[in-house]
């Protein structure tokens, strides 16, 4: 099997924010935002398997600062980890505000993105190699995500879903039951 390092495959991809992509608040489109963080994850991860990639899934996106027009809008990319033929790239979205200099941390999510061969078929792909104490870190939480996920989708699989294990938690919060 074959390994890459990560520095290989890592982007940088840097946009001037135009009143264009703004929403009716003045400030850049969430949608927008996430169409940029898409094509960067796509890039990375191609870049890493050398075949296109498709997304597979995003892993919570939390927009913690609102984006004005006129910032330099900068996307950062890394290949997270590798299974056999997916990988999970790492994303940071930070805006730069010109005139000040201040930059702001605005997002920051996980892409699980697949490679693909000419046909569509899923293909497999080169390992990572670890060379840092925070490349373990980043890769053993993608595991731990993985996990919690698959978790959550057992708990709450429609044939196994026990109502009677969350009515509670649902009565204290902004929500009526009414069954029949």
């Amino acid at each position: 099997m074959k390994f890459r390092n990560i520095e290989a495959s890592q982007l940088d991809m840097t946009q001037l924010m135009l009143p264009s992509y703004s929403n009716f608040n003045g400030f850049i489109h969430g949608g927008y935002v996430l169409s940029l963080m898409d094509q960067v994850a796509f890039a990375c991860a191609s870049k890493h398997s050398g075949h296109y990639c498709v997304t597979a899934s995003v892993n919570k996106v939390d927009f913690l600062n609102p984006i004005e027009v006129g910032d330099l809008l900068t996307l950062k990319a890394s290949i997270n980890y590798t299974g056999r033929t997916s990988m999970v790239v790492g994303l940071r979205v930070e805006s730069e505000n010109i005139k000040t200099g201040i930059i702001k941390h605005c997002n920051s999510s996980y892409f699980t993105m697949v490679a693909k061969d000419d046909t569509g078929k899923s293909v497999p792909i080169s390992g990572l190699i670890l060379n840092s104490e925070e490349s373990i870190r980043r890769f053993a939480r993608s595991i731990s995500r993985q996990k919690q996920g698959k978790q959550r989708r057992e708990n709450f699989n429609v044939s196994e879903f026990k109502l009677e294990e969350h009515i509670q938690q649902i009565e204290n919060q902004n929500a009526k039951i009414e069954l029949d």
